[in-house]
């Protein structure tokens, strides 16, 4: 049950003429994309969103503290809550149990009169309904006023009425369905990225506990009908809990638990406008070059900011500069700090609530509205202005970072002005021996980083002409994960990269400006190639972000084993892709020192150790060869999760990159 003094913010008494209804139901099953985004994974792990976002809003009114999410056996999940309740009553428009409508109607819900729900994060309502027409099977039950409830539905149609079945002590909504496997083009549950993207929820709001289950391999009873919280079972799965008295105060300690701060207090804001826009804001600063800004609005994540980060940006620019102004920390000489100097080192979580809410896109990638830019610039600048007086030594520390960050600006700028200018002179003749395209269409071009001048000789002789250029480079890349972008362009590997991009780099880049819009990585199956790999990938998602979100990144997928018996030709990609080709030419996999290995007539097995092995017309077949070549697209579907990672593997912190490797040594795929 909920804390009987949690500050009730929503409708005490929530009945069914609470439920409003805007349309019918039929569409969904005819375009599931256009209510869960895809039919892929993506959608798969929506259904369980939808169905949170209705508990989540009830712990937001102040009803509900706790959670509870199972995958069950047969792909099944099941999500309670200690909420209100569901309303069992008979709608005065419909005269069907309310339960039902919501249930079974589009756009059915307590979320459109602003009074059951002060703020609401669900899809207005269509979450429940939508997920039931989606699924083969779904139950609802309902514990309320001493009784429990339930109705069953197949593909979003009651079997039977709503029906009372018992006397209980608890209250709240048990809701559990099973995807239609017809609608998803595959129904596997990730367990990592459910635990993730829910623990960041019981970040944003303040003393909900969220549990995890996964019961997927449990094979005992489970009497469903007559428990509540399956965590209370004590039954041994996987499982986790969350809860956070700090709330996103909280999540700025995660964000910097590997990194060494800058001042010692971190700043928190928590108020609600004369407008009734809730506004909370977190932030430390870290002895950093990477800002890590995480804006949220009505707990929905968005990754593409919007009117409450830009209120914030702004702001924090302005009170810093004032500040300053007053205090003198800078010199007049140094000038003022711009938006890029106040960012450097700065984590950051941004929250607003708002009763009317508006996102630019259908994903709810950025947020529209643009009174929260208001909002956010108003309640956060007059609170960071009294933390600032109130805090003078951390104030200073502030300072003194941002002024490091303009100082290298200045000095990158001068950089990097030198590097592009020369560039152009010479023609994008670099150090690194690009050996260009003919195509100047930036869609049909694509460009191979090779590692080493062999790998790059055999790559310009076997490539396309038109369409592939080869960068080769030299040793290892700069690791950039904690350099400013001025000593970053003395590096003749990266200094190369970005000339051949086109984008230029900083504040100047411009992605209509890129020369090619596949960039491969193409480096050798070996530790020294992984290493590269990761360092290439470091100063790609750290300084041309919008590539990996634009889809230009791809990894190239070479073979390790070329297998040949008679005419027969065959290229494996791992050891166990060998196993398989030689048992079926029917031969025992183990090798002798010549490579041979002799059954059923003789095999000859390659073992490529390098790119730079391969004859051209080899690395054309297998990597290049857009007709028959393997590539994996890099993607990063959380960036908070990248961020901390590459801190974790690249920066200078050796305690959390050893635990890292202790905790995933058994995960490796060791090659020597």
């Amino acid at each position: 049950m909920a804390d009987k003094n949690t500050k009730k913010q929503g409708k005490e008494n929530y009945s069914a003429s609470d439920i409003s209804v805007l349309e019918g139901l039929e569409p969904v099953r005819k375009r599931p994309g256009m209510y869960i985004g895809s039919t892929g994974p993506d959608g798969l792990h929506h259904l369980i969103r939808e169905i949170f976002d209705n508990s989540r809003d009830e712990a937001m009114a102040g009803y509900c503290d706790h959670i509870e999410i199972a995958l069950l056996p047969d792909n099944i999940i099941r999500i309670v809550d200690n909420g209100r309740g569901i309303p069992i009553d008979k709608h005065p428009k419909t005269k069907k149990s309310a339960l039902e409508v919501i249930m079974t109607v589009l756009h059915a819900g307590g979320k459109f009169d602003n009074e059951s729900y002060k703020f609401s994060g669900g899809l207005h309502g269509v979450g429940a309904s939508v997920v039931n027409a989606l699924s083969t099977y779904t139950r609802a039950e309902v514990h309320k006023d001493g009784n429990k409830y339930f109705q069953e539905y197949a593909i979003g149609k009651p079997k039977k009425d709503v029906k009372k079945f018992g006397k209980t002590t608890d209250q709240g909504t048990i809701i559990t369905f099973k995807p239609d496997d017809t609608i998803f083009s595959e129904v596997i549950f990730d367990w990592k990225r459910i635990v993730k993207h829910y623990q960041q929820q019981a970040y944003l709001v303040k003393n909900l506990r969220v549990s995890l289950l996964d019961m997927r391999e449990y094979k005992g009873d489970i009497d469903l009908e007559n428990s509540y919280y399956l965590e209370d079972l004590n039954i041994q799965t996987p499982s986790q809990s969350f809860y956070f008295e700090g709330g996103i105060v909280s999540m700025v300690r995660y964000f910097n638990a590997n990194q060494k701060p800058v001042h010692k207090n971190i700043f928190h804001i928590e108020k609600e406008t004369d407008d009734g826009i809730h506004v909370e804001v977190a932030l430390q600063y870290v002895d950093d070059i990477t800002p890590r800004i995480v804006p949220f609005a009505n707990n929905i994540s968005t990754p593409g900011g919007g009117m409450h980060v830009t209120g914030f940006k702004t702001a924090l620019t302005r009170l810093l500069n004032a500040y300053n102004k007053k205090n003198k920390v800078l010199t007049e000489k140094d000038g003022s700090l711009t938006g890029d100097d106040v960012l450097e080192g700065i984590s950051a979580v941004i929250s607003v609530k708002m009763k009317e809410i508006q996102f630019e896109g259908q994903t709810k990638d950025k947020l529209g509205s643009p009174e929260a830019r208001a909002a956010v610039e108003k309640t956060f600048g007059e609170a960071f202005s009294y933390f600032l007086e109130e805090n003078p030594n951390d104030a200073k520390d502030i300072l003194r970072k941002a002024a490091l960050a303009l100082k290298a600006r200045k000095a990158a700028k001068a950089a990097k002005d030198t590097i592009l200018r020369k560039g152009a002179l010479e023609g994008f003749t670099l150090p690194g021996k690009l050996t260009d395209c003919q195509t100047k269409n930036a869609d049909e071009a694509e460009i191979f980083i090779v590692e080493g001048d062999s790998a790059g000789g055999t790559a310009k002789q076997g490539r396309d002409r038109r369409t592939q250029a080869i960068l080769p480079l030299r040793g290892k890349p700069l690791n950039v994960e904690r350099v400013r972008l001025d000593r970053m362009l003395g590096n003749n590997e990266i200094k190369s990269m970005v000339i051949a991009f086109g984008t230029s780099i900083g504040e100047t880049f411009n992605i209509e400006k890129a020369r090619y819009k596949k960039i491969i990585i193409a480096t050798d199956a070996d530790v020294d190639g992984a290493h590269i790999r990761i360092l290439l990938m470091t100063f790609l998602f750290r300084y041309f972000r919008e590539f990996i979100d634009n889809g230009y990144i791809y990894v190239a997928q070479p073979p390790l084993y070329k297998i040949k018996k008679g005419k027969s030709l065959h290229y494996a990609y791992s050891d166990r892709e060998r196993d398989g080709i030689l048992k079926e030419l029917g031969v025992d996999s183990s090798v002798d020192e010549n490579g041979e290995v002799k059954k059923s007539g003789s095999v000859h097995i390659q073992r490529y150790k390098g790119l730079g092995e391969m004859n051209a017309e080899e690395l054309w077949e297998t990597s290049m060869n857009p007709e028959t070549r393997t590539l994996k697209q890099v993607t990063v579907d959380d960036a908070v999760e990248a961020d901390r990672l590459f801190e974790t593997l690249m920066g200078k912190d050796v305690a959390p990159r050893k635990a890292f490797i202790q905790n995933n040594a058994l995960l490796a795929e060791i090659d020597i």
